[in-house]
Formats: structure tokens, C-alpha cells, sequence
């Protein structure tokens, strides 16, 4: 049995240049799923939504580089 995954819920709206950047530069994959939406105008809806899968230093190292490039994206603007 092979090491156990995590997913991290790439968030609605984020830039390609950003997931772009952080598949270039970690080891995880693009996934779908389907997850209930919990925002805006969304009450609980089923949303196919896109996440990144990785092992879990891995992945706690993509939260804080897109949290991160999020945050530049929308000083910039």
C-alpha cells in the first residue's frame, strides 16, 4: 500500500499562472472532485471543483505558496 494523499481544494477564480506555477514546482497532481459550496451565493451546492493531491508535507507546502501568490494576485490588482 503506497503512502496515504491529501487533497487541498484549489480555490473558484484561481489565476492558471498560479496553478501553473505550483505544478511546475511540486510533486502533485490535479484532480476533480465534487465538493458542497459554502459561499457567496452557494448553499450547499454540489460544485465540481479542482484540487491539487499530493503527500501531506507536500501538500502543506502548495497551502502556503498559493495562499501566498493569491495574496500578490490581489495586491496587484
Amino acid at each position: 500500500m503506497g503512502e496515504e494523499t491529501f487533497d487541498i481544494i484549489i480555490p473558484p477564480g484561481t489565476p492558471r499562472t498560479i496553478i501553473v506555477d505550483i505544478v511546475k514546482n511540486f510533486d502533485v497532481e490535479i484532480v476533480h472532485r465534487t465538493e458542497r459550496m459554502y459561499f457567496a451565493n452557494m448553499d450547499g451546492d454540489l460544485r465540481d471543483v479542482l484540487a491539487f493531491r499530493g503527500k501531506k508535507d507536500v501538500i502543506e507546502k502548495v497551502q502556503d505558496r498559493m495562499l501566498q501568490k493569491l495574496k500578490e494576485y490581489i495586491e496587484e490588482k
